[in-house]
């Protein structure tokens, strides 16, 4: 039976819009099969390292973004000029130590690519989480990787950022009261560990380090520059945001 003209004219499509969708990513195809095989297999089950944000995935509705970072400091997206796209309002924060679950890791293939909502960053790999207890029709959170990760073990590093094998629940037994609430709330609080701020914030995407007379210092950097955070051996002495100071 000859195909109907509609199919043939969607398939056509399809094809024209696969050609100009190079693949974007370098990894091996048995490299990027083992790797989800793994991590949505025997290593599935996971921690969330860091208290991240759940935001609308910018025009797909069908999932939700999940970031450390607040939605204005998102840069995975931008217009025709070059400038971010903020991926929208969040919604709810998970905190750290949530318990979550690998269902896929998706590499930006030109097959991939053209599947993706077009107004979404589908040219990152994606990594599918699930949270424990979540209702089976819950969306997807996707944890939006770097794109030029081209080896396994770069992936893993990057993802070990985020998310951990390990139950963190001892570790943030272990906080102070008042840091374990800060962090449950992306907070920062005045003398918090470097440790206890980056479960907070995030980590950083530049750091600066000095040294005066027998003082070590650091400054954290954040997507954007907007945030900044300052510490003086290893505790936090300051943090700005928009050029204002919202610690101490």
């Amino acid at each position: 039976m000859p195909l109907a003209p509609f199919r043939i004219l969607s398939l056509s499509l399809l094809t024209v819009l696969g050609a100009g969708c190079a693949s974007q990513t370098r990894m091996p195809p048995e490299a990027r099969t083992s790797l989800n095989q793994t991590l949505s297999g025997p290593e599935a089950e996971q921690y969330l390292r860091v208290s991240s944000n759940v935001t609308p995935l910018f025009g797909d509705a069908s999932k939700r973004l999940l970031t450390p970072y607040a939605p204005e400091d998102v840069r995975l997206l931008d217009d025709t000029k070059g400038t971010p796209i903020n991926p929208g309002a969040v919604e709810r924060v998970l905190p750290a130590g949530t318990k979550l679950r690998i269902t896929r890791v998706e590499f930006p293939t030109s097959w991939v690519i053209t599947e993706r909502v077009l107004y979404s960053p589908r040219a990152w790999p994606w990594v599918y989480l699930t949270e424990a207890g979540a209702p089976a029709n819950a969306p997807p959170l996707i944890l939006v990787m770097p794109p030029n990760l081209d080896r396994p073990e770069d992936f893993r590093t990057e993802l070990e950022k985020y998310l951990s094998a390990r139950d963190l629940k001892p570790t943030l037994d272990a906080l102070p009261p008042a840091v374990q609430e800060a962090v449950r709330e992306k907070r920062l609080v005045a003398n918090m560990s470097m440790d206890a701020a980056r479960m907070a914030w995030g980590p950083p995407e530049t750091v600066r380090r000095s040294l005066e007379g027998t003082a070590r210092h650091e400054e954290w950097t954040y997507p954007g520059g907007r945030r900044r955070v300052f510490f003086t051996d290893g505790r936090l002495a300051r943090a700005e945001e928009g050029g204002d100071q919202v610690v101490p």
